[in-house]
């Protein structure tokens, strides 16, 4: 790893509050490119303009560790998660805006941090169409990680985001705003539920979704909107988790075929996917001791 002062600074302080992580997090940035390390310098470098400094940033992430780390030891003991409804998690995640603000900004560090995570936006950034106009619509963009990609990397001409969190609405416009790179960019975040918003197009050439049918309690009607809105030749674009535990994650995909079955329901096929085990395990050890794998899913109309 190339050495940079924002990012060796958060990592001790990562280690200074939470020794356990030493190991893992050396052994995992040793897999990380000199541009991922230098995407994480710049993601610290915007926080801190946002005056948020390294030590907060640093319980964001711990804040994610030992959450999935408690829904962890729920789940092997139960074998199900520890919520079922949008109601049980909506007020203390979602509408939080002090747990929120830190939920997302911990989960964008494990963008950088956890090998799993990091395949998966690799995977992102390798399929998203560079040379297609028109417009992209992502669902529930987040701490705004990936809309920012998408705006680097393709050629759309808008860009449009929806997501029910005031917190997460907030975030992605403040990271939108903060790259010269999305300068040149049209886009527009809205504050609202996917499911009820009639949006303002209606056909988008790219619809990305990623980590959110996990968090809903009727994923298949998600996926039905998402073809509904997709044009003939869309890129679409969606990730998922296996057995993958976490405060707010309230729909259990056990397999594989699980999520493949709900995307046939929806009417939508997948033209390619990528499974992605547990740091350390491979797929089928992964999946034997119901540990969790993150899916990615390039679908088709």
């Amino acid at each position: 790893m190339l050495a940079h002062a924002g990012v060796d600074t958060l990592l001790a302080e990562i280690v200074r509050i939470n020794p356990l992580q030493s190991s893992f997090i050396e052994s995992s940035l040793e897999g990380a490119t000199p541009d991922e390390v230098n995407d994480l310098s710049r993601y610290i470098s915007f926080c801190e303009r946002n005056s948020l400094d390294i030590p907060y940033l640093a319980e964001c992430y711990d804040l994610i560790v030992k959450d999935t780390l408690r829904e962890q030891f729920y789940f092997q003991r139960h074998q199900r998660y520890r919520y079922s409804t949008f109601a049980e998690v909506a007020d203390s995640v979602y509408f939080d805006n002090d747990y929120m603000s830190k939920y997302m900004h911990g989960l964008a560090i494990t963008a950088w941090l956890w090998p799993n995570h990091r395949e998966m936006h690799r995977y992102f950034a390798r399929k998203i169409p560079t040379t297609e106009k028109g417009t992209y619509l992502e669902v529930g963009p987040g701490h705004g990680v990936y809309m920012m990609t998408a705006m680097n990397l393709s050629a759309y001409d808008r860009f449009e985001g929806i997501d029910l969190s005031p917190t997460s609405v907030e975030m992605t416009r403040a990271l939108l705003a903060s790259h010269e790179e999305t300068h040149r960019a049209v886009y527009e975040i809205y504050c609202s539920d996917f499911l009820e918003d009639e949006l303002h197009q209606k056909r988008y050439d790219a619809i990305v979704m990623g980590e959110v049918l996990e968090h809903v309690e009727e994923p298949l009607i998600f996926l039905q909107k998402i073809r509904e809105l997709a044009a003939d030749d869309a890129f679409i674009f969606i990730t998922t988790p296996i057995n993958a535990p976490a405060v707010d994650h309230i729909y259990l995909f056990q397999s594989y075929k699980d999520i493949e079955e709900l995307v046939v329901q929806s009417g939508l096929s997948v033209r390619e996917s990528q499974l992605i085990p547990y740091p350390g395990e491979s797929i089928d050890e992964s999946l034997e001791q119901c540990l969790p794998v993150n899916v990615a899913l390039v679908l088709k109309n």
